[in-house]
């Protein structure tokens, strides 16, 4: 769905030949400045990619992820509703709109398929994790979901709870989708780490035609998010005419205050070479916003910033309203909430995990339609049909 800007297929007269070249030339100087801004606030470049092969595996790449027409592609096979359970999800911090948006996803699956469900918030703090985490076993509730944190930080608490035989399923807790032994989780909740990291870097070689300055934000204190911006730079790197300007730790719980300084000091530092931001969770684009603003940098771009994660509400908002964010690699929340209930009930029915990762998908203005979040189709009726329940 990216426009990008296309030589004419005409053949030039003798009098335009030299017209052409120094436009070209022009180009090639210009290197990562945008020409103007399609209506997706997509940059149109002219003359030649800085990576052609990569440029072409990138804009393949893209297009697939912007399907939004997705069958359902998960488990349409399982166990029954087992009834009457409690589950506790302990939260990273409610504050991360991921983590918040995949508790609400397993409040209205537990809704559905009749269970309890209690929200513990560990702040945002090893402290306070860990507090939560002795809150939820001591609880002894039938499962436990570890919401977007590294279970190795609890590891006593995850031990108490594996001896008392509580499942847990992560969200996010581990760099891989699926069942781990070290720590031991029924399953982790995710899409691929890789595929993230991928599709987001794509966007931007696609987007820039193979020239950008780029900048990538992570919080270095998550292991996952650690693994993905990791994976950025590397498939970045593919591209010859992309350079990666830096790369900025910041702790999620400190985004609010470290944000806008962090992009004003950047903004000075590279002012006009900066064109692209990738960053692990969209967040960190509300609070650039105001530092992006005050430089006079239009909401539009550049810079053109991707989150690669977690697709919350606001980050949909200020992508079709055009507001500092052109994209985002949005986490089917919602579904990942359905998934980790269904999974729970395979555990409680001694069967294993369902082995279901849902498929990246990139969200701009032009395929989003106004919506606040992405909702693939056909999840809810399938699980509710494993469940063996009907209605609405």
């Amino acid at each position: 769905m990216h426009r990008n800007g296309k030589a004419d297929a005409g053949v030039l007269t003798t009098r335009h030949a030299a017209t052409a070249l120094l436009v070209a030339a022009a180009t090639l100087l210009a290197g990562c400045e945008r020409g103007s801004t399609s209506d997706t606030a997509d940059a149109i470049t002219t003359g030649p990619s800085g990576c052609p092969e990569a440029h072409a595996r990138a804009q393949a790449a893209v297009k697939q992820a912007e399907k939004t027409d997705i069958p359902w592609d998960g488990p349409t096979s399982g166990p029954t509703a087992v009834p009457g359970k409690t589950i506790v999800y302990v939260a990273q911090t409610m504050t991360n709109p991921g983590v918040a948006g995949a508790a609400q996803g397993v409040r209205n699956a537990a809704a559905v398929i009749g269970w309890n469900v209690r929200v513990i918030d560990g702040g945002g703090t090893p402290a306070g994790i860990q507090a939560a985490m002795s809150e939820a076993v001591t609880l002894k509730p039938a499962g436990i979901v570890i919401g977007g944190f590294d279970p190795n930080s609890t590891s006593q608490q995850v031990s108490r709870a594996n001896a008392a035989g509580i499942p847990l399923i992560g969200w996010h807790a581990v760099a891989t989708p699926g069942p781990s032994k070290k720590p031991r989780l029924f399953t982790n909740v995710t899409t691929r780490v890789d595929d993230v990291s991928a599709i987001s870097a794509r966007w931007i070689i696609a987007h820039s035609n193979g020239h950008a300055g780029v900048v990538i934000i992570t919080d270095a204190s998550i292991l996952f998010a650690r693994s993905k911006s990791e994976l950025i730079k590397k498939e970045l790197a593919t591209c010859a005419g992309v350079k990666l300007l830096a790369y900025e730790n910041i702790p999620i719980p400190d985004a609010s205050n470290r944000t806008p300084r962090q992009i004003s000091s950047l903004l000075s530092r590279f002012q006009g070479r900066w064109t692209h931001s990738a960053a692990i969770n969209d967040l960190y684009f509300a609070d650039a916003a105001p530092a992006f603003r005050a430089a006079g940098k239009p909401g539009s771009g550049p810079p053109f910033n991707i989150g690669a994660g977690d697709g919350d509400p606001s980050a949909f908002q200020r992508i079709n309203s055009k507001q500092y964010q052109a994209a985002t690699v949005p986490e089917p929340l919602n579904l990942q909430g359905w998934q980790i209930v269904d999974e729970f009930n395979r555990a409680f029915s001694g069967r294993p995990a369902s082995g279901y990762v849902a498929p990246v998908h990139i969200t701009t203005a032009a395929n989003s339609h106004g919506a606040t979040s992405w909702d693939p189709s056909g999840y809810r009726a399938a699980y509710r049909k494993i469940w063996g329940i009907v209605g609405h």
